[in-house]
């Protein structure tokens, strides 16, 4: 913007969100987090698993994410940091979701399929790596485009997560080591929620003030 040196989107971040090879990377993005909450929500019910349960909605409310970013590719600062502020809301509320379904999950519950568990993991995490990997020079854009790696980014690190989680669950026959990483997840969820939000909200003060 003419005249401001500390915005929170500079000309690169303008120049990345118009970016015809980001705007590829997002429907890459797209479509591939949405084919992975059908077979996460899938092996998450046969597989009898919270954390897979989780990681799916997860790959549900990114897939949202990246079709919103998709949408605002291009539109003002304003527009595109209020996307941001849906999304960051988005992921706070699937992070107290998640938290609330391992509560009760821990009072009423069985061990989970680990070899479902591991087995999927496995899938889900080559496919995050896969899109962190082609979104990673896009990670220090505004709000918008921050969320989206950090989106990516705590899916990798869920996938690693329910991995192990599935070993926990393999050497012990418990159910904790799931319900830990589901609320590990929840918390990464949360974490990013909180950032989206706050950058998205100085994003929109700074916007409102070239106005006046």
């Amino acid at each position: 913007m003419p005249g401001c040196t500390n915005c929170p989107s500079d000309n690169v971040s303008d120049t990345n969100a118009i970016d015809p090879i980001f705007r590829r990377i997002l429907w890459i993005a797209l479509i591939s987090n949405g084919l992975m909450f059908v077979v996460e929500i899938v092996a998450s019910y046969f597989g009898d698993s919270i954390s897979l349960q989780a990681d799916a909605l997860d790959f549900l409310g990114d897939a949202a994410n990246y079709a919103i970013s998709l949408f605002v590719l291009g539109m003002a600062l304003h527009l595109r940091a209020r996307a941001s502020m849906v999304k960051g809301i988005t992921m706070a509320v699937f992070g107290l979701w998640v938290i609330g379904n391992a509560v009760n999950r821990a009072l009423v519950g069985s061990a989970p399929e680990p070899t479902v568990m591991g087995g999927i993991a496995v899938v889900a995490l080559a496919v995050n790596f896969i899109v962190a990997f082609l979104l990673y020079r896009y990670r220090e854009g505004d709000s918008n485009m921050r969320s989206i790696w950090l989106c990516s980014r705590n899916d990798a690190i869920g996938n690693i997560a329910v991995m192990i989680a599935a070993a926990g669950v393999f050497a012990t026959s418990s159910r904790w080591p799931d319900l830990l990483v589901a609320a590990i997840i929840a918390g990464l969820s949360l974490s990013a929620a909180f950032h989206v939000i706050r950058l998205a909200l100085s994003e929109m003060r700074a916007d409102k003030a070239n106005l006046v």
